[in-house]
């Protein structure tokens, strides 16, 4: 799943377990990585991540510590999401630590590396890209839950960067979404802002159709400036209880 390949991509050498936490306790709070379900093993974790053994096992402990994941021995063992995780999540909850001023900084990089790629796919973007990318559309028009919106949502916007045929700009994208995607879960919770953001999807996609690179770009960034905008709003109304 799209979903997963944002949440475990590698997060690079120099960064540490509390970086690790940070990042499955969002996917968790926010409900992209559900009740119940397993994550890999910490072989796989520390292969995807791009870490050691030590820090994955380092990170799962403060996951377990938190209340957010628990282990199960034997040979169907392993580490399992907590069903439970609204009160003992409520303080690690990404909208409580994290500040408006980096969701704007956040919103403003994601923005610069969309609308270069709108940039580049709108002279680039082959039929089969394109297609591709109404494809993704119609099932963020059809997703009914936050999970599927966010991953339908993710995959139109790497469809995008990966149109720009530049490696450089697709790779960044998906390390913007390991913090973008949890984030973005939050709001998908308003039936409104989904119906929103598809219609800003469709004017893109037939900006790029028609190969028209001032539409295509001011349409980029009017998706993520929408998306920032309602963070920050959402950020700034927050209260955990």
């Amino acid at each position: 799943m799209i979903t997963h390949a944002v949440i475990f991509a590698p997060i690079g050498q120099a960064s540490r377990s509390d970086q690790i936490v940070q990042r499955l306790s969002n996917a968790i709070i926010t409900g992209l990585l559900e009740p119940h379900e397993q994550l890999p093993n910490e072989t796989d974790l520390a292969r995807m991540m791009g870490v050691s053994h030590i820090t994955i096992r380092e990170a799962l402990n403060t996951l377990r510590a938190n209340a957010l994941i628990h282990t199960v021995r034997g040979r169907n063992g392993g580490s399992f999401v907590c069903e439970n995780v609204s009160n003992s999540g409520s303080n690690l909850h990404p909208f409580k630590s994290i500040s408006t001023d980096y969701l704007a900084d956040l919103g403003e990089m994601h923005s610069a590396v969309i609308s270069h790629s709108a940039r580049l796919a709108s002279r680039r973007m082959t039929e089969a890209d394109l297609n591709r990318l109404r494809e993704f559309i119609e099932l963020l028009k059809t997703a009914d839950t936050r999970e599927l919106r966010t991953q339908a949502d993710m995959r139109c916007l790497l469809a995008i960067a990966a149109s720009s045929q530049s490696a450089r700009l697709a790779n960044q994208e998906l390390q913007l979404q390991a913090e973008w995607a949890s984030l973005v879960a939050a709001l998908y919770r308003s039936d409104e802002i989904h119906r929103e953001i598809i219609a800003l999807y469709v004017e893109l996609a037939d900006a790029l159709a028609a190969h028209s690179e001032a539409a295509s770009v001011k349409a980029a960034i009017r998706i993520i400036e929408t998306f920032t905008s309602y963070l920050i709003e959402k950020k700034m109304n927050y209260h955990s209880d």
